[in-house]
C-alpha cells in the first residue's frame, strides 16, 4: 500500500504527458501543496467527523477554477476512497517526476548572511553546470552556522560551515 501514492503520481504524470500540459500540471500540483500543508487544512481533509462530500467540496472551492480537472478527479478520488493520506506524498512525487523529466532541481542553501545576487548567480551556474539541470537556489540564512554554506541538491549534501568544522575538530579531540 506504500507505493500507492507513487501509482497515482505516476497515473497524474502519465496524465501531465498525453495532454501536453506538464509545465501546468506542475505549477498547479505545487499551488495545491503549497496551499493544502498548512495545520488548518489537513485538519479538514482528515477529520474524521467531516463528510467526503464536504472535504471535496472545501477542495473544490479552493482550486476549482485554476486546477485542471485531472488533477481534480484525483482529488475526488482520495476524497472518497478515503486515502487524503495519499494526496501530498502523490503531488510531491508528481512535482518531482515532472522536474525529473524536465531536468529541473532546487538546491537548498544554507548560509550565515543573504547571498549577493552575484554570489547566487554563480552559484546557480556552478550547479546547473556540474548536475547538467536546471537550477533553482532556496536560500536560507541561519546565522548560527558562523559562516560558510552547506549545499542540500538532488540527494547530495555539502557542508563547509564553520559550525560543522568546528564541530568536527571538537569530535576529534574527544
Amino acid at each position: 500500500m506504500a507505493d500507492l501514492g507513487i501509482r497515482y503520481a505516476t497515473a497524474l504524470f502519465s496524465l501531465s504527458q498525453e495532454s501536453g500540459l506538464m509545465d501546468a500540471y506542475l505549477e498547479q500540483a505545487q499551488l495545491v501543496c503549497d496551499n493544502i500543508s498548512c495545520e488548518e487544512s489537513l485538519r479538514i481533509l482528515t477529520h474524521p467527523r467531516i463528510s467526503s462530500d464536504e472535504k471535496f467540496a472545501f477542495l473544490e472551492n479552493a482550486f476549482g477554477g485554476c486546477v485542471h480537472q485531472d488533477l481534480m478527479g484525483f482529488m475526488r478520488l482520495v476524497i472518497f476512497k478515503n486515502r487524503v493520506a495519499f494526496l501530498l506524498p502523490a503531488l510531491r512525487k508528481l512535482i518531482d517526476m515532472i522536474k525529473t523529466h524536465q531536468r529541473q532541481t532546487t538546491a537548498r542553501v544554507v548560509s550565515a548572511v543573504p547571498l549577493t545576487d552575484q554570489q547566487a548567480e554563480q552559484l546557480t551556474a556552478c550547479l546547473a553546470r556540474k548536475l547538467n539541470k536546471e537550477v533553482t537556489l532556496t536560500v536560507l540564512v541561519e546565522p548560527s552556522v558562523i559562516a560558510g554554506i552547506s549545499i542540500h541538491v538532488d540527494g547530495y549534501f555539502l557542508d563547509r560551515t564553520v559550525k560543522t568544522l568546528l564541530r568536527d575538530m571538537k569530535a576529534g579531540f574527544a
